[in-house]
């Protein structure tokens, strides 16, 4: 049984896509929702001229913490309009390692995450290390 999702969201349009397909398991499921970002706070004002410079496969990894939570809000927003049950967290630090430790404080059944669009890392990607390291099942969504 599914009582928990849990999806990973950056803001990104791809991100966007494995977020819409966890706003439709949970409903299905009648599950709650739980929306979990990481962030690398940069320092204003610099914080604009990093996220320019930045190619837009990380561009998110610079936002100020005010960009995340927007981001959360209107993934809020969705699932409020869905009548689902939700939650949403973001801490600061590596995105695989955050996306896994706030599934497991959550209980999620199932962690969704997107194949692009997040930070990626010389030894292995964000969606290849949460698969080895998650406390739950992983549904990865193509969103390319």
């Amino acid at each position: 049984m599914v009582r928990t999702v849990a999806v990973g969201t950056d803001g990104s349009g791809t991100a966007d896509k494995a977020v819409e397909f966890a706003i439709e398991l949970a409903a299905r499921y009648e599950a709650r929702i739980v929306f979990i970002s990481a962030y690398v706070p940069a320092r204003e004002p610099r914080a604009e001229q990093e996220r320019a410079d930045a190619p837009e496969n990380v561009q998110w990894s610079t936002n100020p913490a005010g960009d995340v939570d927007a981001t959360l809000r209107a993934c809020e927003e969705r699932a409020e309009q869905k009548g689902l049950r939700w939650a949403s967290e973001a801490r600061e630090g590596d995105p695989a390692k955050i996306l896994v430790q706030l599934a497991e404080s959550n209980d999620a059944d199932v962690l969704v995450i997107g194949n692009k669009g997040m930070q990626r890392r010389m030894l292995g990607s964000v969606p290849n290390t949460v698969t080895h390291t998650a406390p739950c099942s992983v549904m990865i969504v193509k969103t390319t």
